[in-house]
């Protein structure tokens, strides 16, 4: 069967969803939208989407490989990709390698001190809200996900972590910090949504220059570069 796109579900600040003709499939379109500070910053990014979703398709597949069950299916065009059906667990995860953004002011860490080991935090996917932090007492008393379900969350996050920050260290990036987002898929915990320069912090290992959505944060200039060269690292195109 031909997978058609049939409804707009979603829009968020930088993706649309859309459902098809296979009720257990989505389409998810990457957009050049790009936002900061909670929405008070708005700009483009020329085209980030296009980046975005070859680096995340390219990151999935690898995952995969390593045994890390995602949402990702197949590539459909230059901004667009075919993902399984989630219900998204409204918890974000962070997973912290080097202090940077919101933890240095929060803990009194210097930029670019080296933690002893990874932090995982969690924030409550309410826009309205602001994406508060919680723990996982919130997580259950909120009926957010089960400690099943938690469990699962974390022990693939840190493998993601210890997976990705030996790729990218290849390619001549640090991993500072990075987003990730679970849902259920037929009673399973996959990773869903993306895995890019929205969602991470790189740095270039011998400059500490950064090459992510933080030069558009922070109007540091060259953003649509940085992606650039994210991609061409990640992918080698």
């Amino acid at each position: 069967m031909k997978i058609k796109k049939v409804k707009k579900i979603y829009e968020g600040k930088a993706k649309v969803v859309y459902t098809t003709n296979n009720k257990d499939l989505f389409i998810q379109y990457f957009k050049d939208d790009a936002t900061a500070f909670d929405g008070k910053k708005k700009g483009t990014i020329v085209e980030k989407g296009v980046c975005n979703n070859q680096i995340s398709a390219y990151l999935f597949t690898m995952l995969a490989k390593k045994k890390i069950p995602t949402h990702f299916m197949q590539v459909l065009d230059d901004r667009s990709m075919l993902v399984k059906k989630l219900d998204i667990l409204k918890v974000e995860v962070i997973v912290r390698n080097i202090a940077a953004g919101s933890l240095c002011p929060r803990l009194g860490l210097d930029e670019g001190k080296e933690l002893k080991s990874p932090i995982l935090e969690y924030c409550y996917k309410n826009d309205a809200l602001h994406d508060p932090q919680i723990n996982i007492y919130h997580v259950i008393a909120m009926g957010l996900a089960t400690k099943a379900q938690m469990k699962k969350v974390d022990e693939m996050a840190l493998k993601i972590n210890t997976i990705l920050k030996a790729f990218f260290k290849k390619k001549g990036l640090a991993l500072v910090d990075f987003k990730l987002e679970f849902g259920v898929h037929k009673g399973k915990v996959l990773l869903g949504d993306e895995i890019s320069p929205d969602t991470c912090r790189f740095w270039d290992l011998k400059t500490r220059e950064k090459l992510d959505k933080d030069r558009f944060r922070r109007d540091l200039g060259h953003v649509e570069e940085a992606y650039q060269e994210v991609l061409k690292r990640v992918t080698g195109k």
